[in-house]
């Protein structure tokens, strides 16, 4: 990535953060590589992490908040480091390029996504005692949080929601469930927003109200994980809300307002994703230019076979130009400018883009590239995910097009 933008001292922070992988998560790794190898030691047979895998991702979790990783990105009203957006396309690409994918303790342990773990901006609507009591837990590692906004009815189109929220004196019952939800099967605490207004929400002009939930209390359960693409187990999953008390000062924000709530932070989760995505496609191209130079047929180096060179200037191409978008997004949005249209156009561009050099990358290594071996296929299989959460490409073109319907074309 080119770093003429990326301030000296983000720099040095990639360096450390990448002298921390190597120096203290490998370790960690390599001590515990018969069970992280494979799906069949990493998860147990409903599905969820191993109690043994947990207890890995927490001390790595722990580790890299004793560094600052962990919370560099939370707001610093909060306790976090409140590096911008410069700094987290920066970070998350350098990681991702480093390490590649089918790293359980790295994506996205070290780094927690905005929404999931460590001092989320949805958190900056907690009550100021409730912030004592449970953000240094966050802060920490040692406790985790999760997402809950999506149904199965109710994904882009969260309007749709069906969870509940009813006022019985200073409580809150709320009765529905969440599906899809990251670490949602594993979380010690959830953020959970539910209809409080069925006819504003009707409208769509609020009636959505944001709760902070102890996933300890009773009317909490998880249903299931829900495996995808060829995992036998996964963090994501379903929960349910039998009667769930919740005191009104667990509330997050004002009533009725908490899509406002709920997107604290969205342009910031979405680069940051990206550039996950971004930096793992860098990983690949650099495992297949290297390849190219090495595996031979029909005399010479497949590198030499105008096929082959066509997959990897492609690949170039698409990384170049997704890079250059980040960037160019990141630093409108660390000025405070307006870039609704190219934050789409950049979760839009690098998801897509990320798969189509995985796929690529996969055809350059022939049936090697088919084995788990490799990771590409597990690359290959993040990417594709990745084009639907936070926002799926259809969405992400019909911001796009609303956007230049109603702005004009000012990017």
């Amino acid at each position: 990535m080119n770093t003429t933008h990326v301030p000296e001292d983000i720099l040095q922070i990639g360096e450390s953060l990448i002298r921390f992988v190597e120096q203290d998560v490998v370790l960690i790794e390599n001590a515990n590589r018969a069970l992280l190898s494979s799906d069949r030691t990493i998860y147990d047979e409903a599905g969820r992490f191993t109690p043994e895998v947990e207890a890995l991702k927490r001390k790595v979790r722990m580790l890299s908040a004793e560094q600052g990783f962990y919370t560099m990105f939370g707001p610093e009203e909060i306790g976090g480091g409140g590096l911008g957006p410069v700094a987290s396309v920066y970070l998350n690409g350098v990681l991702s390029a480093h390490c590649g994918p089918a790293r359980p303790l790295i994506h996205p342990v070290v780094i927690p996504s905005p929404f999931t773990n460590g001092l989320s901006p949805v958190l900056t609507n907690l009550a100021e005692p409730l912030r004592e009591k449970y953000l240094p837990l966050l802060a920490s590692g040692d406790k985790t949080l999760c997402f809950g906004l999506s149904e199965p009815d109710a994904g882009s189109d969260v309007f749709a929601m069906k969870t509940r929220a009813v006022r019985d004196g200073d409580e809150w019952v709320i009765t529905g469930s969440k599906q899809w939800i990251t670490n949602g099967p594993y979380a010690d605490y959830a953020m959970i927003f539910a209809v409080t207004d069925p006819e504003l929400a009707a409208a769509r002009k609020g009636g959505i109200t944001g709760f902070f939930v102890d996933t300890s209390w009773a009317g909490f359960s998880v249903v299931s994980t829900i495996p995808i693409m060829g995992q036998l187990g996964a963090e994501i999953g379903i929960l349910a809300f039998d009667s769930l008390r919740v005191p009104d000062n667990h509330r997050l924000g004002d009533v009725d307002q908490g899509l406002k709530v709920a997107l604290r932070g969205v342009n910031n989760g979405r680069l940051g994703l990206s550039a996950t995505c971004i930096g793992l496609a860098r990983w690949a191209l650099v495992q297949s230019v290297e390849y190219a130079k090495v595996r031979k047929t029909f005399g010479q180096p497949i590198g030499e076979h105008q096929a082959v060179q066509i997959l990897l200037a492609d690949s170039a191409a698409d990384l170049y130009a997704a890079e250059t978008m980040l960037m160019d997004c990141a630093i409108k949005l660390e000025r405070g400018q307006r870039a609704l249209a190219e934050t789409s156009m950049v979760k839009l561009h690098c998801t897509e883009a990320a798969n189509r050099v995985f796929d690529r990358c996969m055809q350059v290594h022939g049936g090697m590239g088919l084995t788990n071996e490799l990771r590409l296929e597990a690359g290959y299989r993040f990417a594709r995910s990745m084009r639907i959460p936070d926002g799926t490409s259809e969405i992400q073109r019909r911001t796009i097009a609303r956007d230049l319907l109603s702005a004009g074309v000012n990017f």
